[in-house]
Order: structure tokens, then sequence, then C-alpha cells
């Protein structure tokens, strides 16, 4: 099955923050408060999907309170902090939502997301992943991690999907 066919089948967005929603940079503030930072590019382009019927969340394996700010902010579908096994939480994400996995589309940096992007329909690696996880995916965006990775590959998934053009009669 082409990449193109694949992307048809495509309902949720499935997202890794540290190094894909983010740069991979983590910072504390003099509370011990953790400190992140998101590109809004990407989050307007979570908008998109959102607005264009498919499901967006996260997996991560850790948990933060910038983390849960921003999925709020987003609202975002799903999101599962704190997940070592990353590829249990996308099981628990397929019976939760009664998705198939080639529904979901996975969007990693490291090897921590092997195991669910061999399992997702499609997996995508950002421009700065590691080679490993680079070489399990689908294909690899321009853009890096925090840097409009996430965008790029909403705008494609969109674009195959038939669902850009309405996006744009809205803007």
């Amino acid at each position: 099955m082409s990449l193109n066919e694949k992307a048809l089948k495509i309902k949720a967005i499935v997202l890794d923050i540290d190094g894909v929603m983010t740069d991979g940079a983590v910072g504390y503030s003099e509370t011990e408060n953790e400190i992140k930072f998101f590109n809004v590019k990407d989050g307007l382009g979570i908008k998109f999907a959102r607005e264009s019927g498919l499901l967006v969340g996260v997996i991560t394996g850790r948990s933060s309170t910038a983390n849960t700010i921003r999925a709020r902010e987003l609202k975002l579908d799903f999101i599962y902090q704190g997940s070592l096994k990353k590829i249990d939480a996308l099981e628990f994400l397929l019976k939760e939502y009664s998705l198939k996995a080639e529904e979901c589309l996975y969007i990693g940096d490291d090897i921590i997301d092997i195991p669910p992007a061999k399992k997702a329909g499609i997996a995508v690696a950002v421009a700065d992943a590691a080679d490993d996880f680079a070489k399990v995916s689908d294909f690899q965006t321009k853009a890096a991690g925090g840097k409009g990775a996430v965008r790029e590959t909403i705008e494609w998934l969109l674009k195959e999907q038939n669902k850009w053009e309405n996006i744009l009669k809205k803007y």
C-alpha cells in the first residue's frame, strides 16, 4: 500500500512531546518548575487537524505541568504522560477510541518511539530524529522537532486527505 493510500485511512495523530513538539530542551525555573518552548505554527496545525475531524494527542515519556498546560490550551483529545513504554499507551488509545493501528499517524524522534511507530499506520520522523528511529519511519520531515515538524506533517496529511482547501477557505 502506498503512503498516499495509507494517509487516507488516518483518523488520529499521535505526537511525542520532547523532541517533536519541542526542540527537546528542558529548563527549570527557580521554583523548579519545568520550562518548555512550543512552536505556535505546530499549534495552529494541530488546530487545523482537529477542525478537519482528526483526533490529536500525545504520548510522552516525561510528565510535566508544561505538557498539561499545552495539551489543555490546544484542546488535545488525549494526553498520556510518564509513558516510558509507549506501545502500552498506544494500545490503550486504540481501545479507548475504537481505532485500528493503521488509522494512526505517529510522529517521533528517538528510540523510545520505535515500538508505537512500527505499529502505527504511518510513522514520521522529525528532521533531527535519531537515525534508528528514522530508519523505521515512512518519511522524515524537513523541519526539526519544535521547529515546525508537526505543522509540516499535518499540512501534508490534510492535503493527502483533500481537507487542506477547506482550511484555506476559512482564512
